[in-house]
């Protein structure tokens, strides 16, 4: 397999969103990514499951897409005997992720401490809303309380009195993407050292990280900024223009981009000399705005994109995922590819963002039916006998 992460074997605790994605980001890079679930099977199994819409086979969009390239082993983690058979799994293990509530790894004896005395190389990784200490840390969080404790809810949307959250699920994602960084230095750290440790990610971390430089402005400035819909704070036009069929982004960011939109628009009231630099568009930002909205309106979004386009002005549609998923240039980079239910049946899905130059083999195995690799895993990497395992089964211990 020529795959970057070939030779790492990850063991995933993870359900609903953040923790299976980075899951399904190391699985796809090659880890053998081993999804470790209780007897009934882990809770995003039944989300969607049985919407005709949403699901192919019994199995819903959720876990078809975030657990591909995975292998599925039930364990009853609470009893005594399937914590003795997860420790054998951990013995071959590099990583171990969870995305458990603050406090319960250490409770159910699957935290770092725990599992760095049956594996000293051992990583570990939890993903939690608040992180693994401080004041606040046991209080439980999914996405939109990370994106609302975290500021950035409070500039999206158009206006202070209606905060909006991200379209795109950024607080669980941004967990998921920061905990794949995280492990995959703690990787990189083990060669030189020989020993595991814990990776601690903190879904309001992540959200407070991704305020980047506007977090900067508001600690120079001490003015905390406020919603502006699709516009900028400084470049004028920058914004979403309706169009006789559908809506484009235009952004202005240099002086010699207006020079170029004014030859396209042929708008005589916006070709003024004081709409020459930013400072001049910026005093009038609503009257441009409007302006070139009344204009837009009069040609589809398809006859702007080639002239802005051809003027070498940063622009684009603002697309539909049917548009977004059916552009060429997502295409011709893979990222849409097969998903499959196991069954023969097949769907499509986004495909791996991470492109490599040398170690770059892309294939998406089906996500795995409840269970379906608990014999072959317990044996060839716990190492127990066919008699021990038909024992476990037996026993509930495992299914």
């Amino acid at each position: 397999m020529n795959k970057p992460l070939a030779d790492i074997t990850v063991i995933d605790l993870t359900h609903m969103l953040s923790g299976p994605y980075c899951g399904m980001i190391l699985a796809d890079l090659g880890a053998e990514t081993i999804k470790v679930e209780p007897l009934q099977g882990e809770g995003t199994r039944k989300l969607l499951a049985s919407d005709p819409d949403n699901s192919l086979d019994g199995m819903g969009a959720y876990f078809i897409t975030l657990n591909r390239n995975k292998k599925s082993v039930c364990i009853d983690l609470k009893s005594e005997e399937g914590l003795q058979v997860f420790y054998k799994l951990v013995e071959k293990a590099d990583v171990v992720i969870n995305n458990f509530g603050a406090g319960v790894p250490s409770r159910l004896k699957i935290d770092y401490e725990h599992l760095s005395k049956v594996n000293p190389a051992i990583i570990t990784c939890s993903i939690t809303g608040f992180g693994n200490d401080g004041p606040k840390y046991k209080r439980p969080a999914f996405d939109q309380v990370a994106q609302a404790t975290g500021g950035g809810m409070s500039i999206t949307g158009t206006d202070p009195e209606h905060p909006v959250r991200a379209g795109i699920p950024i607080g669980d994602l941004g967990g998921g993407m920061f905990a794949v960084m995280g492990i995959q230095a703690a990787i990189i750290e083990r060669a030189k050292s020989g020993i595991g440790q814990d990776v601690d990610i903190s879904m309001l971390d992540c959200q407070i990280s991704l305020l980047n430089y506007m977090a900067t402005m508001y600690f120079l400035s001490g003015k905390d900024p406020f919603p502006i819909g699709n516009s900028h704070f400084v470049h004028v036009p920058y914004n979403t223009f309706k169009t006789a069929d559908g809506f484009v982004v235009i952004a202005v960011i240099t002086d010699n981009f207006w020079q170029n939109l004014k030859g396209v628009v042929n708008i005589p009231s916006l070709d003024l000399p004081e709409f020459d630099t930013q400072p001049g568009r910026w005093a009038k930002k609503d009257f441009i705005d409007e302006t070139l909205n009344t204009v837009l309106q009069t040609k589809p979004s398809a006859y702007w994109i080639e002239k802005l386009e051809a003027a070498r002005i940063p622009c684009a549609p603002v697309n539909t995922f049917s548009q977004a998923l059916s552009d060429e240039q997502v295409l011709h980079r893979n990222m849409v590819v097969e998903l499959s239910s196991g069954d023969g049946n097949k769907t499509k899905g986004p495909g791996n963002p991470i492109k490599l130059s040398r170690s770059n083999e892309e294939a998406f195995n089906p996500a795995p039916k409840l269970g379906e690799h608990t014999y072959h895993i317990l044996k060839s990497v716990a190492g127990l006998s066919d008699e021990a395992i038909t024992t476990l089964i037996n026993d509930k211990v495992v299914g």
